[in-house]
């Protein structure tokens, strides 16, 4: 297969809260997320653009797993590259120490820079500009929750320029010891979109949805379903036909049936208390946006 440019900018970072490793990407090139970041809990996380050797992943995190710096990794597989004037990488390692390296075929704009704990790198860019504002909205936001951050850095680099050619996709990929599904891996977060005229709104879509099917419930955010919630609640089940359009003699059993039966093909049983009955509300202020506004 021929090889072809990824104009790209990206960050790479280590959350030293979270124990988590990450990189947000985005490029004119469709599915940017299947090439560029690469990350294993406990061992790093590394980002490979431009004319992208891929084997920078798998080999980088190999090495960083064994102890060896992000600095120490990265130059030793650019050095044993034939074509490393054209590669591009970031580097962050078990510890969070950082490098980036940008070869000097790289298209203009193309550079990096270094962080504590982060590195951020492009190549094909409208200016330093873009990395300049990755980074420092990377360091103002710490604030947020990590995938949050690194999405936020990308935004930044987007809205001063990001890649001179347009957009095309994004993906974030965020990972750290059992933060995966059930806890059976480390893929905390894990989102692309592959082809989009506008991705990383799209992105943070998704980071939005991915919060409210697997975040953790919070007293003050729960909601006794009664009165009007009950009511708006009910009226969505009669449009998408969980009830009769008349509910007046339908017995509380079947309305509480009903609100179970919906509620689990939404696939938002782990976030309602049926027995206790309550929600969570930003659930609630999702299903009523996408159901009844």
């Amino acid at each position: 297969m021929s090889m072809k440019r990824i104009a790209t900018f990206s960050i790479v970072a280590y959350d030293k809260g979270e124990n988590a490793w990450g990189i947000a990407v985005s490029s004119k090139f469709p599915a940017v997320g299947a090439v560029v970041p690469w990350a294993r809990a406990g061992e790093g996380a590394v980002a490979t653009q431009s004319y992208a050797n891929t084997t920078y992943g798998p080999l980088g995190l190999g090495l960083m797993a064994s102890g060896v710096p992000a600095q120490e990794a990265l130059t030793k597989l650019v050095n044993d590259d034939e074509k490393r004037k054209l590669r591009q990488a970031g580097f962050v390692d078990a510890s969070g120490n950082a490098a980036t390296f940008t070869g000097e075929d790289c298209m203009e704009w193309a550079g990096g820079l270094v962080g504590d704990g982060f590195c951020v790198q492009g190549n094909i860019l409208t200016g330093p500009e873009v990395i300049e504002q990755m980074a420092d909205a990377y360091r103002n936001s710490d604030q947020l929750e990590f995938p949050e951050r690194l999405l936020n850095a990308l935004s930044a680099g987007d809205r001063a320029g990001g890649d001179r050619r347009g957009r095309q996709s994004a993906a974030v990929l965020v990972v750290k010891q059992e933060g995966g599904y059930g806890g059976f891996n480390d893929r905390w977060v894990d989102y692309r979109v592959d082809d989009h005229e506008n991705p990383i709104p799209q992105l943070a879509d998704l980071l939005n949805l991915h919060r409210l099917y697997f975040g953790e419930s919070e007293a003050e955010d729960k909601l006794e379903i009664k009165c009007e919630t009950a009511q708006k609640m009910n009226e969505i089940m009669m449009k998408l036909g969980y009830l009769p359009s008349d509910i007046s003699s339908v017995p509380d059993e079947d309305l509480q049936a009903a609100l179970r039966k919906f509620i689990g093909n939404e696939n938002f049983e782990d976030r309602t208390d049926f027995e206790s009955g309550f929600i969570d509300r930003p659930v609630y202020e999702y299903l009523i946006k996408k159901y009844y506004d």
